[in-house]
């Protein structure tokens, strides 16, 4: 990304006015959106243009990006309150066990049951939230990374983006392809008259050289006829 991003901070300065040696996240969209004159072009057709002319290594970054649709998907907010929905059912179960153990005799074997399910809940639930903890750690990393606020730039936001901002720069991609491939096959039309007319030029000289020699050869004879 870092190799990635250094030809796009060059033509995102065409987007911002002055002269950038950043930009922000959703400026990426942007380049999509800015056309040149001839309404053909975009900048990011013409991202693409540059890196297939002079970085051709970078245009399979896509590919390096594949889980950003999966990702997408993925709302902090749901495995919040998720995470809060386990953590509220696991108290539960550790309130009802509390009252078990009050019942005494008649609820003996109902409460060595549930102790044997809490030890393993509150294991699982344990790493569940070092899990999730880990996650909020790296959505922030991730937005920090790209020199965004996570508070004003959540982790969905960059990752949507991002996601987008692939889709876009595929479709771009392609299109330069298809766009070269048609002025190829119109170059070599445009040629085959040329080509035509060389070779018909060349037949007539073929044929042309024999006749020459024919005419010089008729030439010849009556001045050997009449040396003898």
């Amino acid at each position: 990304l870092v190799a990635l991003f250094f030809p796009v901070c060059t033509t995102v300065r065409f987007v911002i006015v002055g002269s950038a040696v950043g930009f922000r996240l959703d400026s990426l969209l942007k380049l999509s959106d800015t056309r040149a004159r001839n309404n053909k072009m975009t900048l990011m057709h013409y991202l693409s243009k540059v890196l297939s002319e002079k970085l051709p290594e970078l245009l399979d970054f896509p590919k390096d990006l594949a889980s950003l649709e999966l990702a997408a998907k993925v709302q902090l907010k749901s495995l919040a309150e998720e995470m809060q929905a386990i953590n509220k059912g696991l108290e539960k179960v550790e309130q009802e066990l509390t009252i078990s153990e009050n019942d005494g005799p008649v609820s003996e074997i109902f409460c060595k049951t549930l102790k044997g399910f809490l030890s393993g809940a509150e294991a699982e639930v344990r790493a569940l939230t070092s899990l999730y903890s880990n996650v909020g750690r790296n959505a922030d990393a991730l937005a920090l990374y790209f020199g965004e606020d996570p508070a004003r730039c959540p982790f969905e936001q960059v990752v949507t983006t991002l996601h987008n901002f692939v889709k876009l720069f595929t479709r771009s991609h392609e299109e330069n392809c298809k766009q070269l491939d048609l002025e190829k096959k119109k170059a070599q039309k445009e040629a085959e008259p040329e080509k035509a007319k060389g070779e018909s030029e060349n037949e007539k000289d073929e044929l042309s050289h024999p006749i020459k020699e024919l005419d010089i050869s008729l030439q010849s004879q009556p001045q050997t006829a009449s040396a003898k």
